[in-house]
């Protein structure tokens, strides 16, 4: 007997076809790519919030440590150091008459000999990486006009920086180099009476507020200094 044989089309796999092998190999090819992209970008990221908080970490040791350098040096023995929001308030050291933006002499001595306790902490490692600037506040009591107070307080605060370019000569007088740092560091301000104390001789006061460079921030080129070198400190 002859035995018929059926040839059927389409017997070979549809797995066996050569498009569906290259086709199959470009998705596993994609999905490998888009793996490793995912990876670098993961890496990256993490890298770049490490390195963040590696910075904040730092900055808060820093300024924790020259604030603790303030509070703990002999002269800051007489005033009030806020070590947490980064504040001195001068306490009786520097008061004012009511209505009177006067510096005594006795006032006047006092913050000749204290204000190198801040350009020790600005000269430190860390203070030329993080200290910004100390801003002298001036404050008022609650006698008087806004207006009035404001100018009042803004005189209090320039009083304090114009006295530490006096006495000349004298014992506590502050050196030119001192004199020239001071210049690069100060900055006045006035808060008229919005930031009274239980009593108003309390008000008339002036405080110091230590101002830091934030995280990613720096230091202005030195060309600032170069620049103020060359300024007269004048007269107040």
């Amino acid at each position: 007997m002859l035995t018929r044989l059926v040839l059927k089309r389409g017997a070979r796999s549809e797995g066996e076809s050569p498009f569906w092998i290259s086709f199959s190999d470009l998705m596993s090819a994609l999905m490998v790519l888009f793996l490793v992209v995912m990876a670098v970008t993961l890496v990256s990221v993490t890298q770049s919030i490490d390195a963040a908080t590696r910075e904040n970490i730092e900055r808060s040791a820093a300024i924790k440590k020259l604030m603790q350098m303030i509070a703990e040096d002999p002269k800051s023995s007489g005033v009030g150091v806020d070590q947490q929001n980064f504040r001195i308030d001068l306490g009786k050291e520097v008061r004012f008459d009511s209505g009177s933006f006067t510096i005594n002499a006795a006032a006047g001595e006092f913050l000749r000999s204290y204000i190198p306790v801040l350009l020790r902490a600005k000269d430190s490692n860390e203070g030329k990486v993080w200290l910004r600037s100390v801003v002298v506040e001036g404050f008022t009591d609650e006698d008087g006009t806004y207006l009035y107070n404001l100018q009042l307080s803004l005189d209090r605060s320039r009083s304090v920086v114009c006295s530490l370019f006096e006495a000349n000569g004298a014992p506590e007088a502050l050196t030119s180099e001192q004199l020239r740092k001071v210049q690069e560091l100060f900055l006045v301000g006035g808060y008229s009476f919005n930031s009274i104390k239980k009593d108003k001789a309390e008000s008339r006061r002036v405080e110091f507020k230590i101002d830091f460079w934030g995280p990613g921030e720096r230091p202005p080129p030195s060309e600032r200094s170069d620049v103020l070198k060359g300024k007269e400190f004048g007269q107040c």
